[in-house]
């Protein structure tokens, strides 16, 4: 079986995951309601907004921090927006591990200075998507 073969075997088989299965149907819903979907998009827009800033290393003020904590605890409250982000949360565990699996055998043709470099940095596997499922969970915790 070629690379190819595998590959698209592999597409298959995600396909076929329960995380993926249920992305797709949590996905369908919210793409039907248009005010949980605008919700979810302000939040993703502002959280954006504040990573961007943060990556070029501007001071972030507390009054921003202060209203993403605000959009959060609205969008908490959307049960369809924290099942969303719940199932996008799970489904891109999957695909991290995917990539790591995939980015180990490409190991070998990596230079040992970039080896050093992205074992030092901290994992982006969908940071929007981590910081957000660990808010909301801080949320149902209180």
């Amino acid at each position: 079986m070629s690379v190819h073969d595998q590959a698209h075997a592999l597409a298959r088989a995600i396909k076929g995951t329960p995380e993926f299965k249920n992305f797709l149907i949590v996905k369908e819903k919210l793409d039907k309601d248009k005010h949980a979907k605008e919700m979810l998009a302000d939040f993703r827009k502002a959280q954006w907004e504040l990573q961007k800033q943060k990556m070029a290393g501007l001071d972030v003020s507390s009054e921003q921090e202060k209203h993403i904590s605000q959009l959060l605890e609205v969008i908490g409250l959307n049960l369809l927006v924290k099942e969303f982000l719940e199932a996008e949360y799970r489904f891109s565990i999957m695909v991290s591990d995917i990539q790591k699996i995939i980015g180990e055998a490409m190991e070998p043709l990596l230079s040992s200075e970039l080896m050093e470099e992205l074992q030092n940095q901290p994992s982006d596997t969908a940071p929007a998507a981590e910081e957000s499922q660990a808010a909301i969970q801080k949320e149902e915790n209180q």
